[in-house]
């Protein structure tokens, strides 16, 4: 995967609930695999849902009616997935992962490695 790179479908839920993501404003934000987010600004915290549209499309709901759907693509800086960008629109929102991931070209030179024994 590559900084901008759309996250797939299959793998929207696995990105989500990987790790709280903190936003620009220090605004903190968690998804639970049940489909459960509760977002936490300025010590007030609310509670929402997520799914995937009929299209595979991540969106979320917030009571009592707000509903809005998002592209969401990765964040990598230094072959580290650091976060997810959400975009709707001209809207976007950056949360980033408050530890960061290893990328899949890193992760695969580094079993590429292990399979050879550590030699190079």
């Amino acid at each position: 995967m590559k900084h901008g790179d759309v996250v797939l479908a299959e793998d929207i839920a696995y990105a989500v609930t990987r790790g709280p993501l903190r936003y620009a404003d220090g605004a903190t934000q968690t998804f639970d695999p049940a489909g459960g987010t509760v977002y936490v600004e300025y010590g007030r915290s609310t509670r929402g849902e997520w799914y995937l549209d009929a299209t595979g499309r991540f969106c979320s709901f917030w009571p009592p009616s707000y509903r809005a759907c998002y592209d969401v693509r990765w964040i990598v800086e230094d072959h580290l997935v650091a976060g997810l960008s959400f975009r709707n629109g001209s809207y976007t929102a950056e949360g980033r992962y408050e530890t960061p991931m290893l990328d899949e070209l890193v992760m695969n030179e580094l079993q590429v490695w292990a399979d050879d024994g550590g030699a190079h």
